[in-house]
């Protein structure tokens, strides 16, 4: 991640352990870059166990006024070890319009009962004409 735009997501600092694994020391969500840990960031895949619900009822809401997923992770890793893996392949950040759109298309033009639609659709709004 960028390290400028770690302030949009869940940032670790952690430990390597493996070319892909990492043992995370800390967690924090949506740190100002001045302050981040590093610019590993949580994209949003999980895998966790069911004590993080019980944690999740007792966190406190925190960054943005929300309860954080994150804040429950750093209450996790005062019980137990938590890893990271560091991710392959390409990533579209559906938290924002470009990237839904941008993943939207991808998988679309993936898809053989859509491709071709979609390759028209977006062939005819570069023209500006419009087709339903």
């Amino acid at each position: 991640m960028p390290h400028e735009d770690t302030n949009k997501y869940g940032i670790v600092d952690a430990t390597p352990v493996s070319d892909r694994a990492a043992l995370v020391r800390h967690v924090v969500e949506k740190p100002k870059p001045e302050v981040a840990p590093s610019n590993l960031a949580i994209v949003g895949r999980y895998v966790l166990p069911s004590r993080i619900f019980e944690l999740l009822e007792k966190t406190t809401p925190g960054a943005g006024g929300e309860i954080q997923l994150t804040d429950a992770i750093a209450a996790l890793l005062a019980e137990q070890k938590v890893y990271a893996y560091r991710f392959a392949g390409t990533r579209y950040d559906c938290g924002n319009k470009l990237g839904l759109v941008k993943a939207t298309l991808h998988f679309a033009l993936r898809d053989p009962t859509l491709a071709q639609a979609t390759r028209d659709f977006v062939r005819n709004s570069e023209l500006g004409t419009r087709n339903s």
